[in-house]
């Protein structure tokens, strides 16, 4: 029945259906469903399901955030300076500043632990819709729905670790108008390799991010190991230093966060008139806190530099996208798109009374979020210590739960990685944490007022300075050996326990689960039983021609190397190292446009016309950091590391005109390490080069 109900539409209005599907270079797929009659259409190329496999399992996704390949046989992983960058600082000491001044290991032995990086290989996908939807069917109230959806996926998850011992994740897709089931090969002995210094990566600091031209050599190498040794496999991508040229397709394979692009108006208009303005504020706050504590000396701004590195890129990137739903040509957009769907809907009547109602239900469930946005974003301890101590606290509780009914995080399927995290022996810095955590309260009770539940409980009358001296002095959480005994003696140790950050989890953990519930009846159930019914109308209409939203799992995208329009001129599809000594100079060598001193005196060694950076026009977003750019032979020709400024609109929508990915190009990173590094080992193991 449904088959003939998409025959009838796609024949009739076959024009409002292609105005849907991705044109040109949009679209991040999954590799399910790779777009190979596009690919072939226009490129005259196909991605064969070996060519496919093969990318896939040379592919990883770093659980700290971003992609990752494999780029030789013995486990050598590349990925961006920016991702690597909070490995580096947790094994970095006042002393040892591996962030600032780099870290080549140039034997094994030297090789460094980082303290809790999961590498992530997608192994397997099994599509699990039917059982996901025959779970659902005939629920027709929204809570309800949403508990069955997590049990029947808490129970395939634990289900298939069981069976297999891979981490197991099931995905919505298309909003759920497909599930899947996606099995991970898991390491989590990870290993610095080389990074360079901080300045070269990210050359240009904040006022280059997400703009292009570029110059930046933002890469890292890290190893990894399976029992004790060196990882051997066959899925690597071999090193191509020459690198793509102008106009040539490449392909992004990588694990994008999340997109909004198949969101309803009243969604992106919450996005742009509640929830935004107050991450905008939220962010402020928490670098002027960042600021404040890095100007008390060097050891404070080093300790400081990777989270406020992280506010930073995330309160430009969140400014970007509100200005792009500020943009009346974006917003006129996505109002068209959301009129074609919902005449095709209404087309058909049996699809209206089935789907019709949908968007006014999201509607009706976005009004009821907006009061408590600012709840659920201030209520919130800005602290890594009293994370952990919420997290203990609850752990406990919700392991005794039957898995369905858990917290999200807390499934019988995540516990091995959140023990992990849990349990990572990297260093807390106690003065930080106290600074954050005084900062953000203060906030709290200012954005909340200081009669909200959540702030009279926390602080009790105290000063949020003398609060956070307080709980900070009196903890010992920040020994893992403690956390340890906490996780091992369950609830009845943390109920026992007089540590005063657990003591103020406890206090915590009801509010919390309070406004968790509320969310989930009033909001969550009600927009994931209404959006699945958009997905099932786009997925019975549109099928596979379209791609679903991000979702942080591997997809592949594609475009060609090319400039595009910029400021009245023309943005070139490449730079060279002949740019990046100009731009240092243009700005006589003044922060953050210097360069180090390896730079400096090695200049007359590198061939200054090597490329350093590139754009293409491949569809990525925030997550994709850290992605091989790799070409038709399955080469790697470059390194994912930004998007230039348009492409913070990317996700909402994509416009290949002005949208593009910014790459560290291959042979830069070669001849970086031949010439300014002595790493010449490296680069021969990098260029399958044998001794």
């Amino acid at each position: 029945m449904r088959s003939c109900y998409r025959h009838l539409l796609l024949c009739a209005l076959s024009c409002l259906l292609l105005g849907r599907t991705a044109p040109a270079d949009e679209g991040m797929w999954t590799f399910d469903n790779p777009p190979n009659k596009l690919l072939h259409e226009r490129y005259g190329f196909t991605a064969t399901p070996q060519w496919l496999d093969h990318v896939r399992l040379s592919s990883v996704r770093l659980n700290d955030g971003g992609s990752g390949s494999f780029v030789s046989p013995h486990g050598l992983l590349l990925t961006n300076h920016h991702v690597a960058i909070g490995q580096l600082q947790k094994n970095s000491t006042a002393e040892h500043d591996y962030v600032r001044d780099g870290f080549y290991a140039a034997i094994p032995d030297q090789e460094m632990k980082s303290p809790d990086l999961e590498v992530n290989v997608l192994v397997a996908m099994e599509n699990v819709t039917q059982r996901v939807q025959n779970a659902l069917k005939d629920i027709t109230d929204a809570q309800k729905a949403l508990a069955a959806r997590k049990d029947v996926i808490a129970q395939i998850t634990r289900e298939s670790e069981q069976k297999t011992g891979l981490r197991s994740d099931v995905v919505t897709l298309y909003q759920g108008g497909e599930y899947w089931l996606y099995r991970y090969k898991k390491y989590t002995d990870v290993r610095i390799v080389f990074a360079q210094e901080q300045q070269i990566a990210y050359f240009g600091g904040d006022p280059d991010n997400f703009t292009y031209p570029r110059y930046d050599l933002d890469m890292a190498l890290f190893r990894v190991y399976e029992n004790g040794k060196p990882l051997e496999t066959t899925n690597f991508l071999k090193w191509n230093a020459k690198g793509a040229g102008n106009g040539e397709l490449v392909f992004v394979p990588g694990h994008p966060g999340s997109t909004s692009r198949l969101d309803t108006m009243a969604q992106l208009l919450q996005e742009r008139d509640v929830r935004i303005p107050l991450i905008l504020e939220l962010l402020k706050s928490r670098l002027q806190t960042m600021h404040h504590y890095a100007a008390r000396g060097p050891e404070q701004a080093r300790q400081a530099e990777d989270l406020i590195l992280s506010l930073e890129n995330s309160a430009k990137a969140y400014q970007g996208i509100y200005q792009a739903l500020l943009d009346k040509r974006v917003i006129a957009k996505k109002q068209t798109e959301e009129d074609q769907f919902r005449k095709l809907v209404a087309s058909k009547p049996e699809w209206q009374s089935e789907f019709g109602g949908a968007w006014d239900t999201i509607a009706g469930a976005e009004a009821k979020a907006a009061p408590i946005t600012k709840k659920l974003l201030f209520r919130r301890l800005d602290s890594q210590l009293a994370s952990l101590a919420l997290s203990l606290v609850q752990y406990v509780a919700e392991i005794k739960k039957p898995d369905g009914e858990r917290l999200s995080g807390f499934h019988e399927a995540q516990l091995e990685s959140l023990r992990y995290r849990l349990l990572s022996p990297a260093p807390i810095y106690p003065e930080m944490e106290q600074a954050r955590l005084s900062g953000g309260l203060a906030e709290s009770a200012r954005q909340l007022g200081a009669d909200d539940e959540f702030v009279k409980t926390v602080l009790d009358g105290r000063t949020s300075d003398a609060l956070a001296a307080e709980l900070v002095k009196g903890t010992q959480l920040a020994d893992p050996k403690v956390r340890k005994a906490l996780l091992e003696g369950g609830e009845a140790a943390v109920a026992a326990s007089s540590d005063p950050m657990i003591a103020l989890a406890r206090k915590v953990d009801p509010l919390s689960r309070a406004i968790t519930m509320w969310f989930e009846d009033n909001v969550q159930s009600v927009e994931q039983a209404a959006g699945e019914k958009l997905g099932k109308a786009r997925f019975l209409a549109y099928g596979k021609s379209a791609y679903p939203d991000a979702t942080f799992t591997l997809r592949l995208s594609y475009g060609t190397l090319k400039g595009f329009p910029m400021n009245g001129t023309k943005a070139p599809y490449k730079t060279t190292f002949y740019g990046l000594y100009d731009r240092a100079h243009s700005f006589d060598l003044s922060p953050p446009f210097d360069l180090p001193a390896r730079y400096s005196e090695g200049i007359k060694k590198l061939d200054l016309a090597t490329p350093l950076d590139f754009v293409s026009s491949c569809d990525v977003v925030g997550g994709n950091s850290g992605s091989p750019v790799i070409n038709k032979n399955a080469e790697l020709v470059g390194l994912i590391f930004d998007g230039n400024i348009e492409s913070l609109a990317g996700d909402f929508i994509y416009d290949e005109e002005t949208n593009r990915s910014v790459a560290v190009h291959s042979a830069a990173m070669i001849e970086a390490l031949r010439k300014i590094y002595d790493a010449g080992k490296l680069a021969d193991e990098l260029e399958g080069v044998s001794h």
